[in-house]
């Protein structure tokens, strides 16, 4: 039995769809072609400008708000961060978690509007049961809809072999997620596609659970429908800390626009994927998506082909002497390169306020974010757009609960700080303020009400 007959039938076996195991099976025979899903720089050519939503002035009316439906990325489990749960549950502003935020910005949205707007999340197997508990806490969020969907899962191949690896001391290491490009393929193989099209839903505002900036903009909502564009993907300014992000190009074969992900990059080019100055623009990875073009681009085989990325790890995370394996995945922004007439559209950086790390937790967490209009999180105004700089030490911070443990009266004023530096193993107390650039190192508690300024 070849590799990719041994992968199908234990996908067949685990009661994975059709889509997705054509989805898979499609990727196997490039990589074992020889494909590297690698994008050359000499393939590509920066993207000049784009139209800018700060000029948009048309807002969507109630009757096109009723045909779109809000799909948060939900499938994390913060395993970076030490959770064990969804990363959507952690709590992240005034009590409130991902999920609790997300769910109270739609409600208000249709308050205001008058519009169904369900919400649904595209989960894995790990996140679904507990975050489907946390939003039983609202009252019909996803409008008469299943209230989710479940991501595929794919076999991990030996990078030797390239056969499915076995892994008995632990077999769900067996398995990798798809990457979010699984998005569409999912959409098929659970129904949901048809279901939201059968109800009458035209247009899907996807984002990622984590990403609190992403609310639906009414205005942009509008610029779509009006373009006839069956794909959109919201960009921002790179800055130097967007290098390692995914990056907005276009073909110099065709014109269309493509993106370019760092695990698609030849070594030789990774200084040009990392020039902001000459690929300014980073997905945020929030999408808008025709469902009626989604549901021609996908008939008959429902499966779109995503540029591959061959993501090379150990079967176990944990151990690196583990048995080395190959994970495909796909990313969902690079469907912007398979729609014809897909759009890029550039918007403020308010909608980018992603959590990776513990140190965005805590600027998060901290008053250099409100809660604003409509239950959207934003930089406070004396922040004029630029967010605090913080660097926790990560031998003491990196997880969650260690830097809970750290912070037990919640995060320090930081609406005045540039920048925050933290060296060793230090407690903050209650009503800590920080001013300008400040490096805490060497103490092992911060007293109840101090004031650290650079």
């Amino acid at each position: 039995m070849s590799g990719l007959e041994a992968a199908v039938e234990k996908m067949r076996a685990e009661g994975l769809g059709d889509a997705a195991v054509e989805s898979f099976a499609r990727q196997y025979e490039r990589l074992r072609e020889g494909e590297t899903g690698t994008l050359a720089e000499s393939e590509i050519e920066p993207v000049a400008s784009l139209p800018d939503a700060d000029e948009l002035t048309a807002e969507a009316d109630a009757e096109l708000l009723d045909a779109t439906v809000v799909i948060k990325l939900n499938g994390g489990l913060g395993t970076s961060m030490g959770m064990t749960k969804a990363k959507s549950l952690l709590e992240v502003k005034d009590g409130r978690t991902f999920l609790d935020l997300i769910a109270e910005q739609v409600l208000a949205l249709r308050e205001a509007s008058g519009a169904r707007i369900p919400l649904i999340l595209m989960s894995s197997f790990a996140t679904r049961e507990d975050s489907l508990a946390a939003l039983d806490a609202y009252d019909d969020l996803s409008a008469g809809l299943p209230p989710d969907f479940v991501q595929n899962k794919v076999p991990k191949i030996r990078q030797d072999t390239l056969e499915p690896v076995a892994w008995e001391a632990d077999p769900s290491l067996e398995w990798a997620p798809p990457g979010h490009g699984d998005l569409y393929t999912a959409l098929v193989t659970s129904g949901m596609l048809e279901a939201l099209l059968d109800a009458g839903y035209r247009y899907a505002f996807v984002s990622n659970s984590d990403n609190l900036g992403a609310v639906l903009d009414r205005r942009i909502l509008a610029w779509l429908a009006s373009s006839g564009a069956p794909f959109l993907m919201e960009v921002a300014d790179r800055t130097s800390s967007d290098r390692k992000g995914g990056h907005l190009a276009r073909r110099k074969s065709d014109g269309g626009l493509v993106l370019r992900e760092i695990a698609q990059t030849p070594d030789a080019d990774v200084d040009a994927f990392q020039n902001t100055s000459r690929h300014k623009y980073f997905n945020t990875n929030t999408l808008w998506i025709d469902l009626r073009a989604l549901r021609d681009l996908l008939s008959g085989s429902g499966v779109i082909d995503l540029p591959m990325i061959v993501n090379k790890k150990t079967v176990d995370p944990g151990d690196t002497s583990s048995t080395p394996v190959i994970q495909l995945e796909t990313a969902m922004g690079a469907a912007i390169g398979v729609f014809e007439g897909a759009a890029a559209l550039r918007v403020p950086r308010s909608r980018f306020v992603p959590v990776k790390t513990t140190n965005d937790l805590l600027s998060l967490r901290s008053d250099a974010y409100v809660i604003g209009d409509g239950r959207a999180v934003h930089l406070a105004a004396e922040r004029h757009g630029v967010p605090p700089f913080v660097d926790l030490d990560s031998d003491h911070y990196k997880l969650v609960a260690d830097f809970d443990a750290r912070f037990p009266s919640g995060a320090p004023s930081l609406v005045a700080c540039d920048a925050l530096h933290v060296v060793g193993d230090v407690t903050f107390g209650a009503d800590v303020v920080v001013r300008g650039e400040v490096t805490v190192e060497g103490v092992e508690r911060v007293e109840d009400g101090a004031v650290l300024e650079g």
